[in-house]
């Protein structure tokens, strides 16, 4: 079993760049179908690895760092898969194989918005890529090969958004660059400082620096988190992001790259971390500043992406808050978070995808000018209600799961009746919103754009529908995992 867990684990990382290469080879439209049968062979190898390492994971390391005067034993590079890690391999690839898949369909000349797609080869390239260094994430068992494989996401991000090559799309793109990689520096300095101090790059390493130290390591660290996460003061680069093709944001900013920084700083606190108590605090608290800055900016959304990507911040700083709680000392709100990543994963994802199909059949994603498009696209009105309850946390779809166990571990603090009301606040505007939303885009009598609108090809339909059903099943394959989390275990 050892042996076979170290060859799923290669096989899921060396996959997807085997067909980010051999896609940036293949000419035209064919360059989509070798993307989506290596995307699809990486969603196998990625469930088959979960299942096989449940529930005490695997974990290889390959040599040491002798060539760094004063390292201990740390692990150069190596393979480790441990339940939070599972939980990211399945957003990872699940997610990536469907958002895949949709994207064969919509980078053609039928596309209603913007028919003239050109780079489909690049356009898989850097999403294949993209999948790759986002396994490396997953499953990097030390701070600096994670940090590489972090960086690789960066550079990755900035070409997708960037795809169309139109004017905002090369602005929004290198402004995600510079954002997103100035607190990749930060990532960079603090892994100097850690090794200075410990000799190590491993993840419990932070735990053995001393206060003042420890204080700036993490600040640091918390500055990559919150640059990758969008969270405040680095927030403004991911709504102008919604310049990339629909797929991309899908991806890119609902399922994947935005949920680096939430996980690294998950994982740092299941791993020894031994933060002050303080620092849970202020994680806290500019989580909270954050939700609420997305909340009243998504109020004020006439685009259907902008109004998702302004969720999405408040959803991560969700997943903040709930990892501060089980930094405060809460096994349920840690376990809260990762549940989170999973199931807000599958309902963003699915709502991304959805606002991609109306923008693909109606050519407009502006909310003033669509209402009644149920009647023309049903399909695309079923996936955007159940992805708005999934959202909002409605029973029984996936985010009301992990909003029950985030709003118990609000309980376990001293100010948890506060922090209960200010997330229970931020559920019931959202669900308003969002319900409002639906309401007026898809029911009512057909607007002109509606009226000449039409459900897309197979491939964005299987994509939608696969949506709908992960709505519902992502907390069950989660739940199982996440019961094995507990703040400090490490790997």
């Amino acid at each position: 079993m050892t042996e076979t867990m170290l060859w799923l684990m290669l096989a899921l990382l060396v996959a997807p760049v085997a067909g980010a290469l051999i896609a940036g080879l293949t000419p035209g439209r064919r360059a989509g179908t070798v993307a989506a049968i290596a995307s699809l062979l990486t969603a196998l190898i990625g469930v088959k690895t979960v299942i096989a390492a449940y529930p005490k994971g695997a974990s290889f390391v390959l040599g040491g760092l002798p060539w760094l005067p004063g390292a201990d034993a740390t692990s150069l590079f190596g393979l480790a898969i441990d339940p939070l890690s599972s939980i990211m391999v399945l957003v990872i690839t699940v997610i990536g194989f469907l958002v895949v898949l949709y994207s064969t369909e919509y980078l053609s000349p039928r596309h209603a918005e913007h028919p003239e797609h050109n780079g489909s080869q690049r356009y898989y390239f850097w999403l294949m890529l993209f999948v790759a260094a986002m396994v490396g994430i997953a499953l990097s068992p030390n701070l600096l090969q994670l940090f590489i494989f972090w960086e690789i996401t960066t550079l990755c991000s900035w070409a997708l958004i960037s795809h169309t090559q139109e004017p905002a799309a090369t602005r929004a793109g290198f402004k995600a660059l510079i954002m997103t990689h100035i607190g990749g520096f930060g990532f960079l300095v603090a892994l100097l400082m850690l090794f200075a101090a410990t000799g190590s790059f491993e993840f419990s390493a932070l735990g053995r620096l001393p206060i003042g130290l420890k204080w700036a390591v993490s600040i640091l660290l918390l500055a990559a988190a919150w640059a990758k996460s969008a969270q405040i003061p680095f927030h403004t680069w991911l709504p102008d992001a919604m310049e990339a093709p629909t797929p991309v944001s899908a991806y890119l900013h609902a399922a994947a790259m935005v949920k680096a920084g939430v996980y690294l700083i998950a994982r740092l606190a299941g791993s020894g971390w031994n933060a002050p108590p303080q620092l849970s605090a202020l994680i806290a608290a500019m989580a909270m500043l954050t939700m609420f800055m997305a909340v009243l900016f998504y109020l004020r959304q006439d685009d259907l992406k902008r109004l998702l990507a302004y969720s999405t911040i408040s959803h991560l700083a969700y997943i903040f808050i709930a990892i501060s709680l089980g930094m405060a000392g809460s096994t349920i709100g840690y376990q809260g978070a990762a549940l989170h990543i999973l199931c807000h994963g599958a309902a963003k994802g699915t709502l991304f995808l959805c606002v991609g199909a109306v923008a693909y059949g109606a050519g407009t994603r502006r909310i003033s000018q669509l209402s009644g498009l149920a009647a023309r696209m049903p399909l695309e009105a079923v996936a955007f209600f159940v992805g708005a309850l999934a959202v909002t946390g409605v029973p029984p779809f996936s985010c009301f799961w992990s909003k029950v166990f985030i709003f118990v571990g609000a309980l376990d603090t001293p100010a948890g009746v506060i922090l209960l009301v200010l997330l229970a606040t931020e559920s019931v505007i959202s669900f308003g919103w969002l319900m409002w939303v639906a309401q007026k885009v898809f029911l009512g009598k057909p607007s002109a754009v509606a009226a000449a609108a039409a459900d897309p090809p197979w491939p964005m339909s299987i994509a939608l529908i696969a949506g709908i059903v992960l709505c519902l099943a992502a907390p069950y394959a989660g739940l199982p995992l996440v019961r094995l989390l507990v703040p400090g275990g490490g790997f």
